[in-house]
């Protein structure tokens, strides 16, 4: 691995494993092994390792979350995939989501990639439902497709920061994140179609078990 690619994902463990605002350049560095200068000799600064970090995150969400078409939709395999990505998503980039407010207030060069990215993720959201009705996955009207989708992006935006802000030594778990998805499942519980009873209840089963699991923290 390029020296480069090795400061992006020391600094991604860091900061999830730290905190953000308690790792420093110095910090990442010493943990690689390199020398400060090294690392400046890549990165000008910590914001400009972020903003790598970033790009990985949003291609991320551009793959998994393009809609695709037709019958394959249908089929519950197609459900875990989105459903997890919703994890992984949560959980390889936790810091950012623990701190969003903070890291977007303080770059606003970052905080229009942010919201770029997010308009492109309501988009292909909003399309996946709309690909759901037609499959009769999901029977949701139309009117109730977007401002769902707007409460869905909210509880997955925000469920790392809540979940911080209810213990005074907070530690997000996996099973932690996996109850986050769930809570995703639970918005749409009301909109499955009848005829996907079954499927619903496996998934409800599969990620309540995996919410109430207790996991290292840290453990991937």
């Amino acid at each position: 691995m390029k020296t480069k690619d090795r400061i992006v994902a020391d600094a991604l463990l860091l900061f999830n494993e730290q905190g953000e605002s308690n790792v420093t350049t110095n910090h990442i560095a010493a943990h690689l092994g390199i020398s400060p200068g090294n690392l400046y000799y890549h990165f000008r600064n910590k914001s400009d390792i972020i903003h790598r970090i970033f790009l990985q995150y949003s291609d991320h969400l551009r793959k998994s979350f393009t809609p695709a078409t037709g019958s394959a939709n249908a089929s519950p395999a197609v459900w875990f995939h989105y459903l997890d990505a919703i994890f992984y998503v949560m959980w390889e980039f936790r810091f950012f989501y623990a701190n969003l407010n903070d890291i977007l207030q303080r770059d606003p060069e970052l905080h229009l990639q942010y919201l770029a990215v997010q308009q492109e993720l309501t988009v292909n959201l909003q399309a996946l439902l709309r690909e759901m009705n037609a499959q009769r996955v999901l029977a949701i009207p139309d009117e109730e497709i977007e401002p769902l989708t707007e409460v869905l992006r909210m509880v997955v935006s925000f469920w790392v920061s809540y979940q911080s802000a209810q213990s005074m030594t907070p530690r997000i778990s996996q099973a932690v994140l996996y109850q986050g998805v769930a809570r995703v499942l639970l918005l749409l519980k009301p909109y499955f179609h009848p005829e996907q009873g079954l499927e619903l209840a496996t998934l409800m089963t599969h990620y309540q078990a995996l919410g109430a699991a207790p996991s290292d923290p840290f453990h991937k």
